[in-house]
């Protein structure tokens, strides 16, 4: 007999910060194996069973047992009753070559290890061999300090001699408990502010679902990392099942990925957090949500140490028709008026692809502009359409392999009907030419913001799910249209991240055309961009701009974060101008028009708006933070609506916007939550600096204070501070 020491791959978690060592008895060729336990910050196991648990949720996974299935038995927080999932799911699903592999197959222990992330994220993978031998799947589930939120992401490798077809992936599927979860449950989508009953089959808008049985007062939040077109959620469509992940091969806008002999593909993360004791699921979008993705999602925002409070863009009421003297005038009024960063919409270049200046229009060129703004406190921004190119260009002519094909196999617009115009394919060089070209601007130009434009994979402006993506047969990172989705989403955030590498500061604007449809912003893009123009609201200059503001980012906010919402195009010379920057404070402060058409008076309150929105960013970094302003929900005619942006991490302060639409009321009460219940806090207006008075948290909380507004069409901004009482 002899005894080896040996360190198990199915092992290395902490215990007392010491390595667990297991004895292998080896006598006679029969060896003695004996199982350990392990643990991490958040998980432990045994052989059959592992736990995650943070404190505040609890899930429990039965791991495969020599050839058996994987699955979550439970799932729930740690404290009252939860009744929404089965003891028996099937974890996950996916298809290769049309065959269907699910945790309810038989599976293999592999491995298991801890794991954790740059986020505060810890956890464990779970590696797992296929019966058939010809698939390794690992799964990774990442928990996090005080939240009850699970990320989740699923690794498919294929282990086969052949190519094989990878689609369908739901990276969760959860089975719910029978007749009261799936009959009185809300389905809350588009960014979880939409109610609907089941069975539903959600699309693009939906990086974000809640799932509200108010019966129960619980529910599930489901929120999916995927990009653009390709994320899916789905409840109770098929079966009594949660799924989350990617579209299916039925799905308008298919994933796709074809996985050569031992190569691995990752999916995108899924984060879920379960709740109870919760009456309205909207204070989950309050609370839980922005917290878990402002400090542990990895978006660019939180990286920004300065976060722009007040944009100038040349887009309205200019257009194309722009020069070097009109941008130097408008540039110093702008600034005059309290502008923080200047950007020059379409219309400066030659043509789109070779990105050439119009030497008419600037004959200097666009740095003196740029180092003009600078000298002026501003930051210059530019726009680029990052993905298309004029059938005139140089860059069009010279490489016809770079864009991407129809169904005839001939380079085609992506973005809408216009034959001058074609779209690049990611896939291709044009990649690293768009990069080229960008990387001059930011860095030998000293561009500070980018908004970076038009259809790159589907647009918001075609119909019919054959008008999308790339048919090219011999595009080297796609095989065909339907692998072309995935790819070159994912080649524009590798581009995305190489300028933020070459420059940490620089603000990407990923617009809601680059995304691939109507006002879509998700988690995908904010992992790599700092903030997407969701609108161009045109039209005549009145109230209903902004009810369009504010009813946009109500809808899209709290589920992401308010300062990536670029709402445009109010003006800054509209009669209403003021309810404008009062609106757009509730998002990214961001004005259009034309500032020299200013009266004196105007423009000194336009300052002083600028002055303030910059000193309570400085005092309260408010644009990190966003929530509903309690009792008013959808902004609409006839009614009142608010926002407040309170520094939950300070309890500091904040601002807080009020409006009355219309409404035949011209008093209300409003209540401002997530201060600290025991500290004081003195409310004043915005520009008249007139105190409403000093109230306790509590106070605020649960009395509140009247507000009056006089015009039928009116706004106030406030400002939230503490103080000590006097």
């Amino acid at each position: 007999m002899f005894v080896v020491f040996i360190q198990t791959r199915i092992q290395p978690l902490c215990w007392k910060k010491r390595n667990i060592f297991l004895f292998f008895v080896i006598l006679g060729g029969v060896s003695i194996f004996q199982r350990i336990f392990s643990q991490t910050t958040y998980a432990h196991w045994n052989q059959t069973e592992l736990v995650l648990n943070n404190g505040i949720v609890r899930r429990t996974i039965q791991l495969p047992k020599g050839t058996n299935s994987i699955g979550t038995t439970s799932y729930r927080p740690i404290q009252g009753e939860y009744n929404y999932f089965e003891n028996t799911n099937a974890e996950f699903s996916f298809e290769l070559n049309q065959k269907r592999y699910t945790g309810a197959d038989l599976w293999t222990l592999s491995e298991i290890r801890p794991v954790s992330d740059t986020k505060q994220g810890s956890g464990v993978i779970i590696k797992l061999l296929s019966a058939d031998k010809l698939v390794e799947v690992g799964l990774q589930y990442l928990l996090y300090p005080n939240l009850p939120i699970i990320r989740k992401n699923i690794t498919v490798k294929n282990l086969s001699n052949n190519t094989l077809t990878l689609e369908s992936i739901d990276v969760e599927k959860l089975s719910v408990t029978p007749y009261y979860a799936t009959t009185y449950s809300w389905i809350c989508h588009d960014y979880g502010r939409r109610r609907s009953l089941g069975p539903y089959n959600g699309d693009m808008q939906d990086a974000l679902v809640t799932i509200h049985n108010s019966d129960w007062q619980q529910g599930i939040v489901i929120g999916n990392e995927a990009s653009g077109i390709i994320k899916h959620t789905s409840a109770f469509w098929q079966d009594r099942t949660i799924c989350s992940g990617l579209t299916h091969s039925d799905a308008r806008y298919p994933f796709r990925k074809y996985l050569r002999s031992g190569e691995s593909f990752v999916s995108p993360q899924v984060f879920t957090a379960v709740y109870n004791q919760q009456k309205d699921p909207d204070e989950i979008l309050n609370t839980v949500v922005p917290d878990f993705v402002r400090k542990h999602l990895g978006i660019r925002l939180s990286e920004l140490v300065q976060k722009p409070t007040f944009v100038y863009n040349t887009w309205e009421p200019f257009n194309k028709a722009i020069n070097e003297k009109l941008i130097t005038e408008l540039a110093k009024i702008a600034a005059e008026a309290g502008m923080k960063e200047f950007i020059i919409d379409d219309g400066w270049s030659d043509n789109y692809g070779d990105w050439t200046i119009d030497k008419v229009k600037f004959p200097n060129g666009l740095k003196p502009l740029f180092d003009y703004i600078k000298s002026l406190g501003m930051k210059p921004g530019l726009w680029v359409s990052v993905g298309s190119a004029s059938t005139e260009s140089k860059v069009y002519k010279q490489h016809l392999e770079w864009f991407v094909l129809d169904k005839n196999q001939q380079p085609y617009n992506l973005h809408w009907e216009d034959s001058t115009m074609v779209t690049a394919c990611f896939s291709t060089g044009w990649k690293d030419y768009i990069k080229d070209v960008l990387m001059k601007m930011a860095l030998d130009y000293g561009l500070e913001y980018m908004k970076l434009d038009f259809t790159v994979v589907t647009s918001p402006y075609k119909f019919g799910n054959q008008n999308a993506g790339c048919f090219a047969q011999n595009h080297p990172s796609h095989r065909d249209r339907e692998e072309s989705f995935f790819v070159n989403y994912e080649a524009v955030w590798n581009l995305f991240d190489e300028l933020h590498k070459a420059k940490p500061s620089l603000f990407i604007d990923c617009t809601f055309e680059t995304m691939g449809g109507l006002q879509l912003i998700d988690y995908a893009m904010l992992k790599h961009a700092e903030g997407n123009w969701l609108s161009n609201f045109a039209g005549p200059p009145n109230e209903n701009v902004d009810l369009r503001v504010r009813n946009m980012a109500w809808w899209r906010s709290p589920a992401m974060p308010a300062t990536a919402l670029v709402i445009g195009n109010p003006a800054m010379q509209d009669k209403g101008w003021e309810t404008h920057i009062q609106s757009l404070a509730g998002a990214l402060p961001i004005m259009l028009g034309d500032p020299r058409k200013l009266s004196k008076e105007d423009f000194k309150k336009y300052r002083k708006y600028a002055d303030w929105l910059q000193k309570m960013e400085n005092t309260y970094h408010f644009m990190s933070f966003r929530q509903d302003l309690k009792g008013y929900g959808e902004p609409k005619e006839g009614y009142w609506d608010g926002f407040q942006r309170i520094n939950t991490e300070t309890q500091e302060g904040g601002i807080v916007g009020v409006f009355r639409h219309g409404s035949q009321e011209s008093e209300r009460r409003i209540f401002i939550n997530y201060l600290a219940s025991e500290k004081n806090y003195e409310i004043s207006d915005a520009i008249s600096g007139k105190k409403f008075g000093i109230y306790s948290g509590k106070k605020l909380a649960e009395s509140g204070l009247n507000i009056k507004l006089f015009q039928k069409y009116e706004g106030v901004l406030l400002e939230i501070k503490q103080v000590l009482y006097k």
